[in-house]
């Protein structure tokens, strides 16, 4: 589809320069870029959003410095789908991701790896992947299995050139095990999390793996908390390139479920449940791994040449104790509680000063933007965008936004404009003024202005559904996979949807 040209940068011979003019050199590069993305973390369960209880002192650190977003929205209620509109800017609801475990990401999809791999980048991608299966050799995880080609869909297709990925899921430490006994679980069930496995108890297999971009299974660094573990893969891919630009896309665990925190951090939630001081506990581990970014891109001299955009992929679970603030419901939903996720961007040669804003971002906003502060024209891409550049809106902060954000779930669709939300739910529609009344507890009647915002949103979906279709590029993905189109209007439950993905395969053969 995109030229996949490589465009080299090299600083010359630094055996003839000092150390003050490659310090110069580097700062006149193109910047690093770096996304982070906790998992299932709520509005509600960081400090920099006022949290009394959860200890994020790193990310708050550099939330100060950043633009913080308030009303920052993931592209979906669940993991897959807003995972494969930061990496191409799009909708999953156009290229069949419609859900956690469902289609992938489709190698037709212009992404951010490909678009700064054309512009001399090195690029990697550490944690959870969740936009198809690893192998083809061997049970693993949700979807990976023997012979499964048709969700076959690792990094190494979409513009990485490093990976320490897995297909979905681990605990969050430990990240290869699970306790022989489920008396050391929360609840009989390995499904929430237990407390760590403690030198000498047995374990057995979690039943997933952590792959490299070549499609090797990785065995060793795998134990206690796999941020670290994670982190451990990220510092050496820095240190290797930090004379040239790189591309880290950091996707941690925590703190989706099971969550198992160590003993260092369950002590810091003292007073509260074994399963609380777990949660918490693995999100102030990841916290400290981010601090440890932090120190390793300043001891290089690049933490001012980086972006750092960091947010989670969908609100917190149903069962854990995560947080959503003020916000209604959670995962799965697409009120606030369920989508409006802690964010910041930090790049100070943008962003001089840090501040809080409103403005309303999505997902699918970081490849414009990314695209536009390296120099590369989307104008090139040959199919609509979903999100937009926001770097006007970080020089002057008074870009209106023209695309209002609409997304889809399951029986679900909704529009968030600047001021006014479309709700629709099992053929009800539903308005709220979401800056009077970010709680969405007071629908408003219908007026012009909202019929005509839900107009739009329905328009919007028949947009997704061509592309899904394969208007833009082709069938050839569409007939890989096999799927049907998810209409919300037409929601049947997942089984359904299997069932008649199912009897189409059965069809195509």
């Amino acid at each position: 589809m995109n030229n996949k040209i490589l465009l080299y940068y090299t600083l010359g011979s630094t055996l003839f320069i000092g150390k003050t003019d490659a310090t110069t050199l580097r700062k006149d590069k193109k910047p690093n870029v770096i996304l982070i993305m906790a998992d299932d973390l709520g509005w509600g369960d960081v400090g920099f959003n006022g949290s009394p209880i959860v200890k994020t002192p790193n990310l708050d650190k550099l939330a100060a410095k950043s633009a913080l977003f308030s009303r920052f929205y993931a592209a979906c209620a669940v993991s897959s789908p807003t995972r494969a509109s930061v990496l191409t800017g799009r909708n999953p609801y156009r290229t069949g991701v419609f859900t956690a475990n469902c289609g992938i990401l489709r190698p037709e999809e212009l992404t951010i790896p490909e678009i700064l791999k054309e512009k001399g980048y090195t690029t990697g991608h550490f944690g959870k992947w969740h936009l198809g299966t690893l192998t083809v050799k061997e049970k693993d995880a949700n979807r990976g299995r023997v012979d499964n080609y048709r969700d076959y869909n690792p990094p190494k297709q979409h513009g990485y050139d490093v990976g320490f990925v897995s297909e979905s899921k681990v605990p969050t430490w430990d990240p290869m095990k699970k306790p022989a006994d489920l008396k050391k679980t929360f609840s009989n069930s390995y499904h929430e999390g237990w407390n760590y496995l403690q030198e000498g108890e047995k374990s057995i297999s979690f039943g997933t793996y952590y792959w490299d971009i070549n499609g090797n299974k990785i065995t060793n660094n795998l134990d206690g908390d796999d941020s670290r573990v994670i982190m451990d893969r990220v510092i050496p891919f820095i240190d290797k390139n930090k004379e040239n630009p790189f591309l880290a896309v950091v996707w941690f665990h925590a703190p989706h479920l099971p969550v198992v925190a160590g003993p260092k951090y369950t002590a810091m939630y003292e007073g509260h449940s074994d399963f609380e001081k777990n949660y918490w506990g693995c999100i102030t581990a990841m916290d400290q791994q981010v601090g440890r970014l932090v120190k390793e891109l300043e001891k290089q001299g690049i933490l001012e040449n980086t972006i750092i955009c960091f947010c989670s992929d969908n609100g917190p679970e149903e069962s854990t104790p995560g947080s959503t603030g003020i916000y209604r419901e959670r995962k799965r939903s697409l009120h606030e509680g369920g989508v409006r996720v802690p964010s910041f961007i930090y790049y100070p040669k943008l962003i001089k000063e840090g501040f809080v804003t409103d403005f309303p971002a999505v997902t699918c906003d970081y490849l414009p933007t990314i695209a536009s502060i390296v120099g590369y024209d989307t104008n090139k891409i040959p199919y609509a965008l979903d999100g937009i550049n926001l770097v006007p809106f970080f020089k002057h902060h008074n870009l209106k936004r023209k695309l209002p954000i609409v997304t889809a779930y399951t029986n679900q669709i909704s529009l968030n404009g600047i001021r006014y939300k479309v709700y629709y739910k099992d053929g009800n529609y539903v308005y709220y003024d979401i800056i009077k009344d970010p709680t969405e507890s007071h629908p408003i009647e219908e007026t012009n202005v909202l019929k005509n915002l839900r107009i739009k949103m329905n328009l919007r979906l028949e947009e997704y559904k061509k592309s899904f279709d394969g208007n833009e590029y082709g069938t050839k993905s569409f007939d890989k996979e096999k799927q049907i189109w998810r209409n919300p209007k037409d929601f049947k439950g997942h089984k359904y949807y299997r069932q008649q993905e199912k009897l189409k395969q059965i069809i195509f053969q």
